[in-house]
């Protein structure tokens, strides 16, 4: 291309091209006015064949130009720099299989962004940028950081991601801070070796999902301080072994999962501090260190199955947390009462350790059988499953005591007047009362009438008492 086939504003972008000279076409007192135009297929030759002056790093830093026609650079190597600050495309810059030195279009608008398979040996900078369709960066190889911040990102076809990231890499941050999108975000696969940042992010996509990152890995933290997802997240087998923070954050998807996490492992995960989420909360089968979970935000389904946490904060009452063992689709898991009374245990907090266990097996008593369920009733209401074995000391005062007056009101007819003992009612009803010990009142004596009748009460409350002690306690001790 000739240099005198260019217009004013191309021939001063070609002559500055090779010392790496910023121009400006946005300023008003220029000579070429605002936004002049450029046609691509110009800035497509001077970056694969532009000037260059010994001594120079030639490079591409322009702002404020409108530029028309398509860019494509498909399967191109340019070793420059490319800066196009604020720019105004016409049509999609094609960069697909390209390999670029470094990419900056913050603050540009552009129709949509197509660099599949491109590889970045430097950063690649959307800061700020109004695109009305979708970014495609699919298997994209990003050796420094990927900026996304403050973006707004929209697509007229909803079945098309806006922000197509899956197969990426990025061997540094992922920064979307408060980037504004309407459509679904693909990263499942990717791979960040730092942290992926979505403070105050606002994602919506409502009844779809606003971000898929199946198999996501991340070499630090998922940062979420209050986002705003309107759409369900799904971080299915993501590897995360900083910080998932959703501190402040809100999650909305009604009648849908709002946040999947299961089958992930999270060093550290936050959820505190928002509105109650709205959706489905699925936690199951993930692997967290320590899970900051605030009852308040839980909605009323969540999902809890095989989940395994070692510490749980903040510290609250096992009143507090037990309904949410409740909320798994009404299915018992056995797995999930364990898993909170080691948390308890963790702290120290017997007593909440001990509530949880008897909430399991209450729990448990529902799955059983007629006769199953109503020895589980027994054993309940005499110790507490053996977690509440003064009840056991409370029913036995209240029998003895029962019985020791029924008993001195009318003596029981001795047996063997001569050889009997001197009758004593509290002891003869400790020996209708406790089956493995004889004070040798019951052998001696014989009850008759309703004198009879409670003889029998007293043998048979005794033995299921005793037995619900036996069974309460070598429940109780096999569990320490």
């Amino acid at each position: 291309m000739e240099i005198n086939d260019l217009t004013p504003a191309e021939q001063r972008v070609w002559r500055a091209f090779a010392t790496g000279t910023d121009v400006d076409l946005g300023d008003p007192d220029t000579e070429n006015g605002p936004e002049p135009s450029l046609r691509a297929s110009v800035l497509r030759a001077l970056l694969l064949n532009g000037p260059r002056e010994p001594g120079e790093i030639a490079a591409l830093k322009l702002v404020g130009a409108h530029i028309t026609g398509v860019l494509d650079l498909r399967n191109a190597t340019v070793d420059s720099v490319v800066r196009l600050l604020r720019c105004r495309f016409d049509s999609v810059p094609r960069l697909s299989g390209a390999q670029l030195n470094y990419l900056n279009l913050s603050g540009s608008e552009l129709p949509g962004l197509a660099a599949p398979r491109a590889r970045f040996e430097g950063s690649v900078r959307l800061t700020g940028c109004r695109i009305s369709g979708p970014v495609h960066l699919a298997g994209a190889q990003i050796a420094g950081a990927l900026f996304v911040d403050r973006a707004d990102i929209t697509t007229d076809d909803p079945a098309q991601p806006v922000l197509q990231l899956n197969q990426i890499s990025v061997e540094d941050d992922l920064c979307a801070r408060g980037l504004r999108t309407r459509g679904l975000i693909r990263l499942d696969g990717a791979s960040v070796a730092g942290s992926i940042d979505l403070e105050e992010a606002e994602l919506g996509n409502p009844g779809g999902h606003v971000l898929d990152a199946e198999s996501l890995g991340v070499g630090a933290n998922l940062l979420g301080r209050r986002l705003r997802a309107h759409g369900r997240i799904d971080l299915r087998g993501a590897r995360i072994p900083g910080r998932l923070d959703l501190l402040y954050a809100t999650l909305q998807a009604p009648g849908d999962t709002a946040l999947r996490a299961s089958s992930c492992t999270i060093g550290e995960m936050l959820l505190r501090g928002g509105p109650p989420v709205q959706g489905r909360l699925n936690l199951r089968r993930a692997v967290i260190n320590q899970l900051h979970l605030e009852p308040e935000m839980l909605p009323t389904q969540v999902r809890l199955l095989d989940l395994t946490y070692t510490f749980l904060t903040p510290h609250e009452p096992a009143e507090r947390r037990l309904p949410m063992l409740e909320r798994d689709d009404g299915a018992f898991d056995p797995h999930a009462y364990e898993q909170l009374t080691a948390a308890y245990r963790n702290t120290g907090d017997d007593r909440a350790a001990r509530l949880v266990q008897l909430a399991k097996l209450r729990r448990h008593r529902g799955t059983l059988p007629w006769y199953g369920r109503l020895w589980g009733r027994l054993q309940d209401a005499a110790v507490g499953y053996g977690f509440r074995p003064l009840r056991a000391a409370v029913w036995l005062l209240s029998l003895l005591a029962a019985g020791s007056v029924a008993f001195a009101l009318e003596h029981p007819r001795a047996l063997k007047a001569a050889e009997a003992p001197e009758f004593n009612p509290v002891f003869y009803t400790l020996d209708l009362l406790l089956p493995v010990i004889s004070f040798g009142q019951e052998s001696a004596f014989a009850p008759s009438g309703w004198h009879q009748s409670l003889s029998y009460v007293l043998i048979l409350t005794g033995w299921i008492l005793a037995t619900t002690v036996v069974a309460g306690v070598t429940r109780t001790v096999s569990r320490q």
